[in-house]
């Protein structure tokens, strides 16, 4: 579910995605009160300008197609403009999004998240508001520096702890990460620590280093926690566009990436990316960051994610 005040504050939020990618969609059915034969080759084009990704495009408007020859739409602007809501929802509908509170309940604790993603895209400042957000729903947690290669990674990490009054384990810099990673897990069972999140290098363009850098953080980890890590998230920043989804096909060719948390949603007008990504991947978007402040992590739901573009049916012309 959406954890928001209103639909106002979270349209508010996503106001350029919606005034962009959404809006263009809504504009052009605005113009028409009856369907001609252009009209779809129009759609095709609004999806293709935004940062959906040509496949996501193609099968929306491939399903389309077929459900209006099937169903025999009778040529309302109105009755597409469902349709096309409809298919747009249906790609969200298969993909499993457990609740990450209920999992860390279910597995014995304590329950260790790997945050993994390329620098600049806010994984630091995410695993804080995380940490934040987890600890407001009741959960003891405990973070581990393991990004060593850049000191503003460790700095900037011990800031956020603080601020969300969260424990850290650190080191020096260029220390070994999978020792601060097994430091980590080691107090966290003796604390008795229900979450423990630990931060990555985002070297990227190391794709070998960086590979064999987390397998060697998750071989160590095991040796503390049989199943850890039980989850591994991928920070994106959705203002990257296009780019963010190569970065999820890099990560995902030497890591089980099992939950996405995409940054920068509400200063990007590249909210398309959200459909592209879970279409292309079948990996679920868990959370969304929407501002700079630690407690701008929202949960994410496809179908009000969805909702809030798009304007109910009676405002369409007929």
């Amino acid at each position: 579910m959406f954890f928001i005040k209103n639909k106002e504050t979270f349209d508010r939020e996503l106001k350029k995605t919606r005034e962009s990618f959404f809006s263009r969609i809504k504009s052009l059915f605005f113009r028409k009160s009856k369907l001609d034969t252009d009209f779809i080759d129009h759609i095709e084009e609004v999806l293709l300008s935004s940062d959906i990704g040509t496949k996501t495009t193609i099968k929306i408007i491939h399903n389309l197609e077929k459900r209006i020859q099937k169903e025999k739409y009778g040529g309302k602007i109105q009755e597409l403009y469902q349709l096309l809501k409809e298919e747009i929802e249906s790609l969200f509908k298969n993909i499993k999004n457990e609740c990450l509170e209920k999992k860390i309940e279910e597995e014995r604790k304590p329950y260790v998240i790997m945050m993994v993603g390329v620098n600049g895209v806010g994984k630091t400042t995410t695993i804080g508001k995380l940490a934040f957000f987890l600890k407001k729903k009741g959960f003891n947690l405990i973070i581990g520096a393991a990004d060593t290669f850049r000191a503003a990674a460790i700095n900037q990490l011990e800031i956020w702890s603080d601020t969300a009054n969260v424990p850290l384990i650190k080191q020096h810099m260029y220390a070994d990460p999978a020792s601060v990673a097994y430091d980590t897990l080691q107090s966290a069972k003796s604390k008795k620590m229900d979450v423990v999140l630990i931060d990555t290098a985002g070297r990227l363009q190391n794709r070998i280093g960086l590979m064999e850098e987390l397998a060697k953080i998750s071989r160590v980890m095991k040796k503390v926690i049989a199943k850890a890590p039980h989850e591994i998230m991928l920070v994106l920043d959705a203002s990257t566009g296009q780019n963010a989804f190569e970065q999820v096909k890099k990560f995902i060719s030497f890591v089980k990436i099992s939950s996405i948390i995409l940054t920068k949603l509400e200063g990007t007008a590249k909210g398309g990316v959200v459909i592209g990504i879970m279409d292309q991947f079948q990996v679920p978007i868990k959370y969304i960051g929407i501002g700079e402040k630690i407690q701008d992590l929202k949960e994410f739901n496809g179908k009000k994610f969805i909702d809030s573009f798009f304007l109910p049916e009676p405002e369409i012309p007929i």
